[in-house]
Parts: structure tokens; C-alpha cells; sequence
């Protein structure tokens, strides 16, 4: 194949193999046999197309878009084109012919017999549904012939040869016989049943009685004829009169054939009077639990009902069952299967019409038989496939539904569930079996791969699925028409990236159920043995999936002339053998070919309402996949990532918009705490360790001065804030943990129960310099004792007078007022209220308030609790996929933090102020391109972090939002903020306007769902234990945000409220977070100026100092450059150093340093090693030379190379060494000769070596002998 110069394989249409060939060489089928004669036949590609020259992309890489496309009809010329069209001679060849074009959709075309399935466009998937033809037509075992023999030989001829050997020398399937047993081993299904009603489910109700109730619609049926039909059904299924005991000594289930046939009669004293009645009496037979007797071959039993009234008023013969009279036939799930239900209503009917008496068969295969047959079957194969398949899973791991309420995996299931139904329309069922026959899957791998996705979306995104599917597993002839307990229950373990296109996760799920369908024999109770597992808490029997192809108008059954008819109510209580569980329906002769799907939920888990809702769900994911809307390309529906996929339903996208906070009138004084309030208490204890830190984290002071010429009365003030207090419940929350309850609770504290002085704290004291002012408020500020939550004490007014205590309690202007709050139940929005309501009451002397109408704040918390959110739940969790939210921000730190060590809440705080021109630029900027400051303010933020972190694209920080989301909250004092994730993807090629542009979209989608809890949008990740994202935050304050005004009045006289930045000393600050920065803007003077933080766990000062220049610095290169500059300059272009570093750099490079011109570089090597011998010349890891061995080995080396290979000046030598001392070793040697030096890589492709060396013409190559490659 010397003559290939290049080629690669790619699959084409999901299916075939083309190979592309760069070549001179257009004999096609030599290079087809050449790979026939080294690669297995599945894999010698389907098409070979020869090029000249491969297109290239701009980094000289193979472009695969533009390789010329294949032609499909190569394809079906090949088997002519190849073989010269040898048409079948024989029937039997006819025969393999026929089979063939049907799997391979020939549709009439002709195929040679001497045509290679996998050239004619066979693939594996295609060959495994061939094989399974050839066994049921011929009927053989796979022990017989294997697959890997026709494998080997892909050719009609070869297969028919291998088929007639069967037939030649009447091979056949091991068939089953009789054993002519009466007793014997319980099959694998009947155990598996016998075992799941003892052990996972309680005895309070029936699990496995099956009913069907078939209600006479015209003619009469005689009760002896029934009788003797029934015993007729007996006789000939064993089962049905089958004893299965428990044999403590040996742990073994066995079975016992018993003669209750011989005097089965129904029970018919059975009476109703109404529908309701009938029912009822149908509910409780099939939820009886004594209804059947497994140890005295009791599971089949039969009973007549009929209607009273009728009954009574026409004296009905009791010798037929007529109008309105019900036959209920009952099974115990252990003898009967889907199945067997119809084999039995099939012999009923034939013995009742024909009124034949059963003469015993003693050959005929009993369902003991099968039985002990099964237990020889060679499970080696089996094993081993299920063993690779849950290789690595984690068996303790639950699914992540959102249930109701929860249970041990251990505890027994009550059996009763929940049910929803769904019917969708004839335009949806049809795009569903369409896309099954144009895919080549089937119903159950289509349902089954939709239902997986539903499963993705609801769990919130887990990727590795198990769920239980059952099996149909009457997978030998023999078996077909016996009646008996077949179905496996095995689980489907899907492992898929979230990337994945809803065609390509259809396909997978298609191979994975190909591959399972080999192996569906195997029973459940091995899989559980041989993972040591428990069959009580089995994690994939949680969630189980069926779909149910009718093929017969199943629910309508003739005895002679008499027309009977289903009459079990859809609305009868259901059964839940798994927690959840979906069931299609198809019944493929109905003309409409509707389709339906059923959920049953455990009530253990799930409400009725959580169920219906599941449906409405499951629904409109069907709808969004299969629908009809002719405006939607199909191609682009099914290129779709799974993830784009929604479960949120139209009526929930805007969720927020219809929820109203109103009183709570079942709510007096108690109630869980808020998401807020958990979220502040919670990071208080833990995050900060409140019991050993000696700095406050959620302080809120505020200064306020009087204005000139005005006071205040403190003993008035005093009153005012009591009845500001109790208007506003939050002001006198108290908040401790509930161990019981695992719950956080907020307790309102009575007014009738405690002293009014007890509801805040009323200091005062003095103060004679600006300086003893200050720190007051430090103390105010970072003093951890001035408020107990667990009392309720959260509100403190501090009088601070100057030099002297007024003995009057006069306030004037050179005193201070200081309102602090504790941040749990108190926000920045909540000051202004505070404001207008202390206004009120100081002038008033009483504070207008409803309690029995107004809105607290625990009213709040309640509806937030009880709030869905769907629509947030997704959006939060389609925006932090696949992000690692523990994974910190590579920020050049000073020193590291241990995972589990608290932050001390020390932290350093730099700030600037925007020179003027910058504060324009950075304005106008955003008003030319129409971005909001804060938008602009934090893009510039994100670009700092992009380059302060080493380029990195994808981060997420944390940004506050007010929370209060309806306009009912605004007038409500208490903790509303909510923190949120603010994840930006940075693409580096963009421009500052393409990013503030990108990142306004992605701000505007985030605070539209911004009240949606932190603590959900974590519990969505819930196993990362540390969101790293929390550490690094973000806010854009303007001065008229914060506080509506700094200006309030109190009694017509003027407050000022001070700025104030809180410091813990001259040096530190109090931080909540390891990395913030906070850009401040004033509308009145339209300045702005910024403030780094840092806590000093991990951060030295000179760090932020620095930092802090950076970022002011990035901010000139963004804004104040030239415009041309701004509107071309990507994020990438710019740039953190300053120019003091830069200055460093460059002289730092510039390493020049002259040398005579007519000096060479050997030269000068020569004299190092003439002033140098013994130091150091080269080092790698733990090897080294000196000059002077260095110089021995080149010279070595070099008079080799002249001597031997007789290299002279000027001539190309190459080298291919890996980075090594020997590869500079080669370097000199080769200059010292005059010869040119090139470099070659071992881990280019051989033929790009090969190419390198004709280019250079090169006649000799310095190879490593551990690395010698072929030339």
C-alpha cells in the first residue's frame, strides 16, 4: 500500500463507513481487499473514494467539510459492480435474498449473492437483526452457529452454506420436552415475584392479583358449559393449579402441580346494584390480599356477578350468565404473564364453542418443565455482559425525582399509588411512529429514549440512568403458547453527555437495548447476587418503563354468539409495584394508531396532584419532540441538544407574575424561616464560625446627623421606635434551629409577653472628636454581642451625645443617631421604610396598622415556600450546567485557605476614585451604546477576572439582588435579598461593546428569575459541598439605590444619613467575601469610584494595592482610547501589566549581546569550554554535562558523521530525537560539520516525515535508537 500517501474514515449517515484515500491509485478494489484480508469484515469501510489531494484547513489539517460527499448510490450498485451480479439459482437462496433486502430496504432491487453485506450498506446494528431472522426462520440456537461465523462469511452464498447445514443435517434448536415432572424448582420469575410480595411490599394489600372483568353486552352463557371450558383450561395449563412452598432447610422455592382442576367450579353467588357497587366489589377483589393461596396451587379463581334489580325483577335462570351480569376471571401474577391472559381467554373461547373434553398430553412442555430447563441455560455470557455494564456504578445512589415525601430504601411499599393518563392526538402519534419507521428503532427504544430525557430534565440533569424495563421473555418457540410467568424486570443503564443531539441519543439508546436484548435472559436475582445487593432496596426498581403493542382489539372476546366487553373503571385504585413508573400503549390496529402513555406513582413518594403534574409534563416534552408544526425543520429539531428541551409548561414561564403574597390567616407568630434568613444565619454559623469570631459580619449601622438649628426628644424618639417595632413583626423575629424539625423557625415575639424595653436596645453615650465618633461606629460595626437572634433582639439605637449626656434628652446637631440592624432580618430597601414609619410615629405619636390585614414578613416566607418555581428551577439549572461550582478562581493569592477552615471576616478594602475624564468616558460610553453603568461595570469586571485569572472563560461570581419581586413587598421591613450566580462564558475575541452587549442579555435572563433561592440552586448541585462561586462578588451601588434619600425627616426637622465605610482598624475592613469589588456612582456630581476587597486570609495588602491599579488601569485601555481602537480592540489585546512591569519586562529580554561577525557559533562554544571545562553546560532533569564532556561527545559525534556518513558543508542533516541531552548533543554536532541542521519530530505521522525528508533532500537522519522509526 506503499502508493497510499494518505487516508482517514469517517462514518457517513449514522451508518456506513467511507474511506477517503489520497492516491494516484484509482483501482478501488484493490485497497477494499487488501483491508478485507487485515481488518474483520464489519469494518472494512462500505465506500472508498480516491482523491488527488486532501482540502485543508487555514491550520493544515485535513478540512473533513469539504471532502466530497459519498454517493448513496454506490450503495446499491456494489453488489453488481463488485461481483458481477450473481443472482440467486435455488428457493433457499431466494430465501436468504428475500431477508436480506428486507433488513437491508432494497425494495425489489436484486442483490448479488457473492455481495459483501457490510459494501452494500450493512453495518453491526443491521447484522445483529439479520441473525435474529436466521434463528427464528431456521430455528436454531446461537451455541449452534454463532454470529461471529456468518461474520466471517458476509455473502448470501456463504450464509446459505452455513444454513443448510442446519437443514442437511436437521440441526435444530435444542428443544425443550417434557420431563413428565410434578414437582420441581421455582423458575427465576416466579421467584423474583414470590420474594418482592414477602419482602419489598407490606401485606396490607393485594400487589399481583390480576383481574379481568368482562361484562355480557348481548346473548347468554351456560354456567355448565363455562365450567367445564374453565376445567378444559386447568387441564391443559398446569400453572394455573400450580403450589409453590418455601423449604426453609435448603432456602428453595419450589412448585407443586395439584389436581384442583378436577373440581373447579366459579363462584356464583356474586350480587351488585349499581355501577359504584360493582366497582367497588372489583376493587377490593383485586386488592385482597387472601384472594389467592401460592401454597395451595390457589391462583386462579373465576366469579359471577350479577345486578340485582335485574336479577330480582326478570328471576334469572342461574344456570346462564346474561345481560349485565359480569365474569370476573382473577390470576396471581406468579402463573400468568400479559400473555398468558390472551392464551387463556383464546382456549377459553375454543373450548366453550367446541365443548371439547382436554385429553392429557403427557409430551406437551408444562411451565415446570420450563422451569428446570432454564436453571441449565450456560449464563457465562450473561454474567460477564452485565457485570461490564455496571461496571463502577454507584448502587446506593438514588434517583433525584422530586417526591413529596421521602422513604428508606429498606422500608416496605404500601402498594398504592397514583395514576395519570394521557391520549395524544392522532397528528402527534403519527410523528411518533414515523420517526421510529424513518430511524429503523422501534416504539419501545423511541419511548424508552424519550422517557430517559424526561428523566434527565426532572432529576436535574443526571447523566448516568438506571431504570427497570420489562421483558417479554419468551425467547423460544416452545414458549410461545404456553401460559406461565416469563417477564424479566432488568435494568437499563444509560450513561450520555449532556451535549448530545436528540438523534444521537436516540441511536445509543437503540444499541443499548440491542445489546441488553442478547442478554435478557438472565435473571434479576443473579444481577442482584452478583453485586451483593439487597432485592428490598434495589435503586433501579424505583423507576421502571414498559410500553404495551396491542395487535388485536383485546378487550372484546366471543363465546359462540354472546359479545362480552372490559368493565374495570379507569378510575380504579392502581397498583403501584414501582415508585415510578411510565406505560405506553399502542394498539397497531386501530385505524387512528393513537397512541397513549399512563404514569402510576407510589403514594408512598408522590401526591396526586405532583402525579397528574408529571403527565402534563411528560405531554409537552412529547409535543415539543413530535409535533406537527410545519414552521419547525425537523432536521434542526433532531440536531437539538438534548439540554435545549423543556419541561416547564407555557402557563409557568411567567410563574412569579401570578403569585400573590397575601396574610396567611393559619399563620399567628411561627413559621420556618425565609430562604434569606436561613441563608444569613446559616453563612454566620458556619461559614464564619459565630461562636469564636471577634468581628460582625451582618451589622448594619447608619449614621444620621441632625441638621443645623434642629432636635429631637430621645424619650420621643424611644416611643417611636416601639411602635415602628410593632408594625413590623420582623424587628421582633426571633430565629433558632428546630432539631426536631431539621428547620430553621422564625418566632414573632408577642407583645402582651415581654417588657417593650425588651424589643430593642437603647444606649447612649458620648463622644468629643470625629475620631471617638468613629470608633463608635466600628464598634457598632464589627461587635459580634449586639444582637442575639435567638431572643429576637435585632434592632439597636445608640444616642451618641457630644461631650455630655443631655440631662433633658435633647438631640441636636452636634450629636449622633445610629440605627444598627442585624442583616437576618433586615435590607438596605427596608432603611427608607423604617425612615417614613419612625417619621410618622415621632410626629404622630402612633403608627396607623391593621394587624389583621397588613402583610408581614412571615407571610411572606410562607408563600415563597410554598412557591414552585419551575420555570427558575430550569433556567437555573440550564445556566450552571455542566460548571464546576467548587472548581475557585485561579486569583493570584497570597496563601491558600483549607477547605474546612472559617474565614475570620478580616479582610483589606482599596479604593479609588474615576478621574474625570475616566468618569465621562466610562458614562458616555455606556449611554453611545446603549448599556446600563452596571452592565458596563460588571463586563469590565468580568475582562479583570478573565485576565487576572490566566485567561480563564468560564466564571461565575455571586451578585445580590433586592428580592422583593411584587409590589406588595415594598412596604414590608425584612431580609428579601437574594444572591445569585452571575456565570459569563468569555470569548476572547470579543470587543468590549460585543461583550457588555453579550453580558446585558445574559444579566437581563438572570434577574428575571432572580427569586428563585440560593439555597435550590445549590441543592440542584448537591454533590459539591463548597460553591466556590460565593467567594468572588460583585455590586454596582448609585448613592439613590441604597437609600432613597440621604435627606429624611423626622417631625419636619432635617436627617442626614452619613456615609460610612466600615473598618475594623486603621488596616482592615470586615469582608464577607475572599474577592469583591464594588463600583459606586453618584447621579448628583455623575462620579464614580470603586472599592476593592479582600479578606486578609489570603490576600497581603500590597496584593490589592496593586490589583486595584490593574483594574484602573484596564479601565483606561477599554475606555479612554481611541475610538477606532475601542470598536476593533478584543478582550484578549488587552492587558494588566503596568507600566512599571512592563519596563521590567523589556529589559529583562533584551539578552542581545554582540559578536563578531565573522566569528561561528562552534567558535565561541569551543572557547567556553576552553575558560569553563568543569561548570555546568547543559542540564535535564537529574542529567548534566560539563563543557568539557559536552565538547567530547560532539566531537565524537561529528567525526562519525564526516567519516561514516560522509556529510559535507552546506548539506541538509536531520535529527529526530525527543527533547534530550542527546538531541543538543546532535544539534552542535551537525553544525560543527557545517552541515544544516533539521529539526524533525517522532510523533509526526510517518508520511509527514517522509514528506519532510523529500523536501529537504536529505540523505542522512540522527534517530534515537529507543525511538528508531521505519524509514
Amino acid at each position: 500500500m506503499s502508493s497510499i500517501s494518505s487516508c482517514i474514515v469517517i462514518k457517513w449517515n449514522n451508518d456506513h463507513l467511507v474511506a477517503y484515500v489520497q492516491t494516484d491509485n484509482d483501482d478501488v478494489e484493490y485497497f477494499r481487499e487488501h483491508c478485507r484480508s487485515h481488518l474483520p469484515s464489519l469494518m472494512v469501510p462500505s465506500i472508498f473514494i480516491v482523491v488527488k489531494q486532501f482540502p485543508l484547513s487555514t491550520n493544515g489539517k485535513i478540512d473533513r467539510k469539504r471532502l466530497p460527499q459519498p454517493d448513496s448510490s454506490l450503495l446499491t450498485n456494489l453488489s453488481t459492480s463488485l461481483n458481477e451480479m450473481k443472482r440467486p439459482e435455488n428457493d433457499f437462496e431466494e430465501c436468504i435474498h428475500n431477508i436480506w433486502s428486507k433488513i437491508l430496504r432494497y425494495d425489489g432491487r436484486k442483490i448479488s449473492t457473492k455481495a459483501n453485506f457490510f459494501t452494500i450498506g450493512g453495518h453491526s446494528l443491521l447484522f445483529i437483526e439479520l441473525y435474529n431472522i436466521y434463528q427464528l426462520t431456521f430455528d436454531f440456537d446461537s451455541h449452534i452457529i454463532s454470529i461471529s461465523s456468518f461474520l466471517q462469511q458476509p455473502t448470501i452464498i456463504d450464509h446459505c452454506q452455513l444454513l443448510r447445514s442446519i437443514t442437511n443435517n436437521k440441526i435444530q434448536s435444542n428443544k425443550w420436552h417434557s420431563l413428565h415432572i410434578n414437582q420441581g424448582i421455582a423458575s427465576f420469575a416466579q421467584e423474583r415475584i414470590y420474594v418482592d410480595e414477602n419482602i419489598r411490599f407490606s401485606n396490607k394489600i393485594a400487589i399481583y392479583n390480576e383481574l379481568t372483568a368482562l361484562r355480557i353486552i348481548e346473548g347468554s352463557i351456560s354456567l355448565d358449559r363455562l365450567s367445564k371450558a374453565l376445567r378444559y383450561v386447568l387441564s391443559k395449563h398446569k400453572i394455573l393449579r400450580t403450589a409453590l412452598k418455601f423449604c426453609n432447610d435448603n432456602s428453595i422455592l419450589k412448585q407443586y402441580i395439584t389436581d384442583k382442576h378436577e373440581v373447579f367450579e366459579p363462584i356464583t353467588d356474586g350480587i351488585y346494584n349499581d355501577e359504584k357497587e360493582l366497582q367497588d366489589i372489583i376493587h377490593r377483589t383485586v386488592t385482597n390480599p387472601c384472594l389467592f393461596n401460592l401454597s395451595t396451587g390457589h391462583v386462579f379463581c373465576c366469579q359471577i356477578l350479577r345486578q340485582k334489580t335485574i336479577f330480582d325483577n326478570e328471576k334469572q335462570d342461574s344456570k346462564f350468565i346474561k345481560n349485565s351480569d359480569i365474569l370476573i376471571l382473577g390470576f396471581h401474577h406468579i402463573a400468568t404473564d400479559r400473555t398468558s391472559h390472551q392464551i387463556f381467554l383464546r382456549d377459553l373461547c375454543f373450548a366453550y364453542n367446541t365443548d371439547v373434553a382436554w385429553v392429557e398430553d403427557e409430551e406437551a412442555l408444562q411451565y415446570i418443565d420450563y422451569s428446570s430447563h432454564e436453571r441449565l441455560i450456560n449464563f457465562k455470557p450473561s454474567c460477564d455482559f452485565w457485570r461490564l455494564e455496571f461496571k463502577e456504578y454507584n448502587f446506593d445512589h438514588r434517583l433525584s425525582l422530586p417526591f413529596d415525601q421521602h422513604r428508606l430504601l429498606n422500608d416496605k411499599r404500601s402498594g398504592f399509588g397514583s395514576s395519570a393518563e394521557i391520549s395524544f392526538n392522532r397528528e402527534t402519534s403519527a410523528s411518533f411512529l414515523n420517526h421510529a419507521i424513518t430511524h429503523k428503532i422501534t416504539p419501545f427504544q423511541l419511548g424508552l429514549a424519550v422517557f430517559y430525557i424526561f428523566l434527565f430534565k426532572l432529576s436535574n440533569d443526571e447523566a448516568d440512568l438506571s431504570i427497570a424495563c420489562l421483558n417479554v421473555n419468551r425467547y423460544k418457540t416452545e414458549l410461545q403458547n404456553m401460559m406461565g410467568m416469563f417477564i424479566t424486570t432488568l435494568p437499563y443503564r444509560l450513561q450520555f453527555s449532556t451535549d448530545w443531539s436528540f438523534s444521537k441519543f436516540v441511536e445509543q439508546v437503540k444499541k443499548k437495548c440491542l445489546s441488553i436484548f442478547e442478554h435478557s435472559h438472565y435473571p434479576l436475582q443473579n444481577i442482584i447476587n452478583d453485586f451483593h445487593l439487597s432485592q428490598s432496596g434495589i435503586p433501579f426498581f424505583q423507576t421502571a418503563f414498559d410500553f404495551i403493542t396491542t395487535t388485536s382489539t383485546t378487550n372484546q372476546f366471543s363465546f359462540d354468539n354472546v359479545t362480552l366487553k372490559s368493565s374495570i373503571s379507569e378510575k380504579l385504585v392502581q397498583i403501584a409495584k414501582f415508585d415510578f413508573m411510565v406505560t405506553f400503549v399502542y394498539n397497531s390496529i386501530l385505524d387512528d394508531n393513537t397512541l397513549s402513555c399512563k404514569f402510576i406513582c407510589s403514594n408512598d413518594l408522590f401526591r396526586n396532584a405532583t402525579v397528574a403534574k408529571f403527565a402534563e409534563r411528560f405531554e409537552h416534552l412529547f409535543e415539543q419532540i413530535f409535533h406537527t408544526d410545519s414552521s419547525v425543520n425537523r432536521d434542526d429539531l433532531l440536531a437539538s441538544y438534548i439540554t435545549q428541551f423543556s419541561l416547564v409548561l407555557p402557563e409557568e414561564i411567567n410563574e412569579i407574575e401570578d403569585i400573590v403574597f397575601c396574610r396567611q390567616l393559619d399563620i399567628i407568630n411561627e413559621a420556618p424561616a425565609s430562604y434569606a434568613q436561613s441563608r444569613i444565619w446559616l453563612d454566620e454559623q458556619i461559614r464564619f464560625d459565630s461562636k469564636t469570631s471577634q468581628v460582625a459580619i451582618y451589622n448594619m449601622p447608619f449614621l444620621h446627623r441632625i441638621s443645623s438649628n434642629g432636635f429631637l426628644l430621645a424619650s420621643r424618639l424611644h416611643q417611636a421606635i416601639q411602635l415602628v417595632i410593632r408594625k413590623h413583626q420582623a424587628l421582633r423575629t426571633a430565629l433558632y434551629f428546630d432539631t426536631e424539625k431539621n428547620t430553621l423557625i422564625q418566632h414573632v415575639k408577642e407583645l402582651n409577653n415581654i417588657n417593650h424595653d425588651e424589643l430593642f436596645t437603647f444606649v447612649e453615650s458620648t463622644f468629643e472628636t470625629n475620631e471617638d465618633l468613629l470608633k463608635i461606629m466600628h464598634n457598632e460595626r464589627g461587635n459580634p454581642n449586639y444582637f442575639n437572634l435567638s431572643k429576637g433582639i435585632v434592632c439597636r439605637c445608640h444616642i451618641v451625645y457630644y461631650k455630655e449626656i443631655c440631662r433633658n434628652g435633647m438631640i441636636s446637631d452636634k450629636d449622633a443617631i445610629i440605627f444598627n440592624f442585624h442583616h437576618a432580618l433586615f435590607d438596605f430597601p427596608s432603611m427608607n421604610i423604617f425612615h417614613r414609619d419612625l417619621d410618622q410615629a415621632y410626629t404622630n405619636g402612633h403608627l396607623e396598622n391593621d394587624q389583621s390585614t397588613t402583610l408581614r414578613y412571615i407571610d411572606f416566607s410562607i408563600v415563597e415556600q410554598r412557591m414552585p418555581m419551575v420555570a427558575a428551577s430550569n433556567f437555573w439549572l440550564d445556566t450552571l450546567r455542566n460548571f464546576i461550582i467548587d472548581r475557585p478562581l485561579s486569583l493570584p493569592f497570597d496563601r491558600h485557605r483549607l477547605p474546612d477552615e472559617h474565614r475570620t471576616g478580616r479582610g483589606i478594602s482599596v479604593s479609588f476614585r474615576f478621574e474625570k475624564d475616566l468618569s465621562g468616558a466610562f458614562i458616555t460610553y455606556a449611554s453611545v451604546n446603549n448599556i446600563q453603568l452596571e452592565h458596563l461595570a460588571l463586563a469590565s469586571y468580568f475582562i479583570f477576572l478573565f485576565k487576572l485569572t490566566n485567561s480563564e472563560d468560564d466564571i461565575c461570581i455571586v451578585m445580590n439582588h433586592h428580592g422583593r419581586c411584587k409590589p406588595e413587598l415594598m412596604s414590608i421591613i425584612g431580609m428579601f435579598v437574594n444572591a445569585i450566580p452571575m456565570r459569563c462564558k468569555i470569548n476572547s475575541q470579543h470587543s468590549i461593546q460585543e461583550f457588555a452587549n453579550y453580558l446585558k442579555e445574559r444579566v437581563t435572563q438572570t434577574i428575571e428569575y432572580s427569586y428563585f433561592p440560593l439555597q435550590r440552586i445549590l441543592a440542584q448541585h448537591p454533590l459539591n459541598v463548597r460553591p466556590a462561586f460565593l467567594d468572588t462578588f460583585f455590586q454596582f451601588s448609585s448613592i439613590s439605590n441604597e437609600i432613597s434619600d440621604t435627606k429624611v425627616s423626622i417631625n419636619d426637622i432635617s436627617i442626614i444619613t452619613m456615609p460610612y465605610s466600615i473598618q475594623i482598624d486603621d488596616a482592615e475592613i470586615a469582608s464577607k467575601f475572599d474577592f469583591s469589588l464594588n463600583i459606586l456612582y453618584n447621579p448628583v456630581t455623575n462620579q464614580l469610584s470603586c472599592t476593592l476587597d479582600a479578606s486578609t486570609d489570603l490576600f497581603n495588602e500590597l496584593t490589592i494595592i496593586k490589583m486595584s491599579q490593574q483594574f484602573h488601569g484596564l479601565l483606561q485601555q477599554l475606555l479612554t482610547s481611541n475610538t477606532n481602537d475601542q470598536c476593533h480592540q478584543s478582550i484578549c489585546e488587552t492587558s494588566l501589566l503596568l507600566s512599571d512591569d512592563r519596563m521590567l519586562i523589556q529589559s529583562m529580554n533584551n539578552t542581545q549581546t554582540s559578536y563578531s561577525c565573522s566569528t561561528c557559533i562552534y567558535h565561541e562554544f569551543v572557547c567556553r569550554v576552553m575558560a569553563h571545562p568543569q561548570k555546568l553546560s547543559v542540564e535535564l532533569d537529574d542529567q548534566c554535562l560539563t563543557y568539557c564532556e559536552l565538547l567530547y561527545y560532539v566531537q565524537l559525534l561529528s567525526i562519525r558523521l564526516l567519516n561514516e556518513y560522509h556529510v559535507n558543508p552546506g548539506d541538509v542533516v536531520c535529527q529526530c530525537v525527543e527533547r534530550s541531552i542527546s538531541m543538543f548533543v546532535g544539534m552542535l554536532s551537525i553544525i560543527m560539520i557545517g552541515g544544516s541542521y533539521c529539526p524533525l519530530s517522532p510523533r509526526d505521522p510517518r508520511n509527514r516525515l517522509q514528506h519532510l525528508l523529500q523536501q529537504t533532500q536529505s540523505d542522512c537522519v540522527l534517530v534515537d535508537s529507543k525511538l528508531w522509526i521505519p524509514w
